[in-house]
């Protein structure tokens, strides 16, 4: 779509901003970028506005430290890449402060830096990666912090933990058995509140297959937020701690096997939370997938079903993994289950060795819901639209690598690309994607700086056929004012055709058979 109209906010003084976080009203949108934290107005549609800025650079000592340490002088600077709503009067920050992470808590109402109670910086270890490149993830929950990263300056010491735990709750962090995680890259964490779990979404090595080569694999795995370890054994480690793997993979086809992106669409009202979905990207390590992305998506539903099921058990001399039902131990505790901080060192010593999940977690649709054959995806986000006849679509934005925005509704089993927006001027390789439902509009975040994009711009379209075979579900031919129009602001007569882009059924007349959408993705 050239000429599509977008804002871009940036500064001069200020890069990478590409950790990104929305207020509860959606009308703040605040960013951790390089040596700072911004605050943004963004109530105003189309407008990105600086309420205020927060800088938090290292000091001269901490950059010479760094590039002693053979860092290049550019990376020794404070990307931040924890930004997260405490409580109503606190957000908290980290970032990796010239390879030597450190947080601080922010007051809300002042939008300023706040010294700890100790009046010593915050330690940011395991809570923030050192390396500005090394992905990470992380989620509050009732004032507890979760996150996954690697905790050590070279990166190989991958953790997931719980920080800023009071009282009974205490701060816990994984066991460091072998094989609980695999070399992993984290890319997303959510809170399911129906389970009171959070569920961590990741990419590591899959020492369940005995292949020459090694293998890259999809990972989804939980806690719950009840847990506080064991009395004994797994003291302060999670005693809840599961996984298993996601296959994003077609019939007869090599597997889509490294997960890049992912995002949850929560359940449309009268749904319950079991219906809530998750949209990843997937590339591949395999020459003849090389270059392509697929999506593929999974129901909560199908993740607790695998989860509830049977597991893998590792031996340890052999190091070798043999399927549940092909092992012949009692199964003395079901792995994952909540509430198990009283359990004995038995139970706690079975659950320890039990935590990989025998069976995968196939997508919705058995298969990938669209491939696309020349553009790699690096980034998703996904809502629920509902159209001119009150029917409801999912419609996806993808960022491409080289910085282009797919807007893409799913219909009929298959996908179809709206539009296509280049939103960055150069390839990034960093960036951040986020929904702001309420303003409408996508944020982009990158080393460029924040971009918004409208979620539609009917106006755009200058005839009824344009604006039917875009099939975009946000805009409809509105046959009184003779314009292509948002559907939420037509009253009666709205010509749209989603599934088809049948314009004949819609348009009496027109002007030009030429459509701005365009559909080279496979279903």
């Amino acid at each position: 779509s050239p000429g599509r109209p977008f804002t871009v906010f940036s500064l001069p003084d200020v890069s990478n901003t590409t950790t990104l976080l929305l207020s509860d009203d959606e009308e703040t949108l605040f960013v951790g970028a390089r040596d700072a934290i911004l605050s943004l107005n963004i109530s105003k549609s189309g407008s990105l506005q600086l309420n205020k800025k927060i800088d938090w650079s290292p000091t001269e000592n901490n950059v010479d430290g760094c590039t002693m340490k053979g860092t290049d002088k550019a990376d020794c600077r404070n990307f931040v890449r924890v930004l997260q709503v405490l409580n109503s009067t606190h957000m908290f920050a980290c970032g990796t402060f010239a390879f030597s992470p450190l947080c601080s808590y922010i007051s809300s109402e002042t939008f300023s830096l706040l010294a700890s109670t100790s009046g010593k910086p915050e330690e940011g270890r395991g809570r923030c990666p050192y390396n500005p490149y090394h992905k990470n993830t992380a989620i509050t929950v009732g004032g507890e912090l979760y996150a996954a990263t690697v905790a050590d300056y070279r990166g190989n010491h991958p953790v997931i933990s719980r920080h800023l735990s009071e009282g009974d709750h205490v701060d816990m962090k994984q066991d460091d058995t072998l094989g609980w995680l695999e070399d992993p890259t984290f890319i997303s964490s959510t809170y399911i509140p129906s389970e009171e779990k959070v569920y961590f979404f990741f990419s590591e090595l899959g020492r369940e297959y005995e292949f020459f080569e090694k293998v890259t694999v999809s990972r989804v795995a939980q806690v719950c937020t009840s847990d506080v370890g064991g009395q004994r054994t797994l003291q302060r480690r999670w005693t809840t701690f599961t996984k298993a793997q996601l296959l994003c993979q077609a019939p007869g086809e090599l597997p889509y096997n490294v997960l890049q992106d992912i995002t949850s669409l929560r359940p449309t009202e009268g749904d319950g939370e079991d219906d809530t979905l998750f949209y990843g990207i997937f590339g591949s390590q395999w020459s003849g997938n090389s270059g392509r992305s697929a999506v593929c998506v999974f129901s909560l539903k199908s993740i607790k079903a695998v989860f509830s099921g049977n597991y893998k058990r590792l031996d340890r001399d052999t190091l070798k993994w043999s399927s549940g039902h092909k092992w012949t131990q009692e199964k003395i505790a079901n792995p994952g289950e909540c509430g198990l901080h009283n359990a004995s060192d038995n139970v706690l010593r079975f659950i320890k060795e039990n935590f990989l999940a025998d069976q995968s977690v196939s997508p919705d649709s058995q298969g990938p819901t669209l491939v696309s054959p020349d553009r790699r995806y690096s980034n998703i986000a996904a809502q629920s639209v509902k159209g001119a006849g009150g029917k409801k679509y999912t419609v996806l934005y993808l960022l491409t690598e080289s910085g282009f925005l797919h807007k893409v509704v799913l219909v009929g089993g298959g996908a179809h690309i709206i539009e296509e927006i280049q939103v960055l001027r150069q390839p990034q390789r960093v960036t951040s994607l986020l929904l702001s439902v309420s303003q409408g509009a996508v944020l982009v975040g990158s080393s460029e700086g924040v971009a918004s994009v409208p979620f539609s711009s009917c106006s755009h379209y200058r005839s009824c056929a344009e604006c039917v075979l875009a099939r975009d579900p946000f805009c409809a031919w509105d046959s009184v004012r003779q314009v292509c129009a948002l559907v939420s602001s037509i009253k009666d007569q709205a010509g749209q055709d989603v599934e088809g882009g049948t314009m004949s059924k819609e348009c009496k007349s027109f002007n030009t058979l030429v459509s701005r959408g365009r559909s080279n993705a496979s279903p």
